[in-house]
């Protein structure tokens, strides 16, 4: 098994003529993705890389009932009334790659996504993959064969490349991925480690899995109550940027990494996760290290 997505994920690509998208789509065909349809407005008629595409998601659906996920690759200004499109339309999981969509907007999407219980993992996702199944995005870039080894352990990771730095820790301490995916380190996340972590608990594939968290935000904080009250398999954690504790008073990273409250520094999140039970490494390179002792 795998979460959230696998062999029998069938994706359109919201998007699909923009110049990410049109990319992407190549790396996603070659590793056996099954994309079936794309969807940008006045573009209906054409295909990309041999995929049709249509003017609406409407329009996608009747024509490929099948579909059962999107990947949404929309500019920033558009991205919203694209997510919202797909949620009525009943396509029940959505991955946003989009960056940069303004915080109202999330909101909408989140609330919408909530309502027709739809899931999102983004916005500012780097993807998700189920090694040997599928991927969506540029998780993994143009061979992720070099980084990801079919296996037992999930990831959920805020930094979208170090979702697949992770996976090469994992690969040379001789370990493999159930699924990894970059859920964004945005304000507001469709999914959190909380979700992520649910979802691999009740994975009959996935026997440990990895967080990987950053500065600013509670979502750690959350997770830590869920590890310490409802989750059996083991779980890894790094967080980083603790560096920035000792530095002047500046900004770093994005609108979700600024910490605001004794509780969003990292040095506060380590200490939580381990009183939850968690296994908490200070240096990156020690994951596949702390999971060969654990497993």
């Amino acid at each position: 098994m795998s979460i959230f997505v696998d062999e029998n994920t069938k994706v359109l690509v919201q998007g699909i003529t923009g110049r990410e998208a049109n990319e992407k789509v190549p790396e996603m065909l070659d590793y056996g993705t099954n994309v079936v349809a794309g969807v940008t407005p006045s573009k209906g008629g054409q295909e990309v890389h041999g995929i049709p595409v249509y003017d609406t998601v409407e329009d996608a659906l009747e024509q490929h009932p099948e579909i059962n996920a999107s990947i949404v690759y929309v500019p920033p200004k558009f991205a919203k009334d694209a997510a919202l499109e797909a949620i009525n339309a009943g396509i029940p999981f959505l991955n946003i790659i989009t960056e940069h969509i303004p915080v109202k907007d999330t909101w909408q999407i989140y609330r919408k996504a909530e309502e027709k219980e739809t899931r999102i993992v983004g916005p500012t996702s780097v993807g998700i993959i189920s090694p040997g199944k599928t991927k969506l995005g540029p998780i993994g870039g143009s061979d992720p064969e070099q980084m990801y080894n079919e296996g037992k352990i999930g990831i959920v990771s805020k930094s979208g490349g170090m979702t697949t730095e992770t996976a090469h820790v994992l690969k040379q301490s001789g370990l493999g991925v159930s699924t990894a995916m970059g859920i964004g380190g945005d304000v507001i996340a469709g999914t959190d480690f909380t979700d992520a972590l649910r979802e691999f608990e009740n994975d009959e594939q996935t026997e440990a899995v990895v967080m990987f968290g950053e500065l600013g935000g509670r979502s750690e904080l959350k997770a830590a109550k869920f590890i310490e009250k409802q989750i059996s398999k083991p779980v890894v954690a790094f967080i980083t940027g603790e560096f920035t504790e000792n530095l002047p008073s500046k900004q770093y990273g994005h609108a979700g990494a600024i910490i605001r409250a004794e509780e969003e520094r990292p040095s506060y999140k380590k200490k939580r996760l381990r009183e939850a039970g968690a296994e908490v490494v200070d240096m990156h390179h020690e994951i596949g290290e702390k999971l060969n002792e654990i497993l």
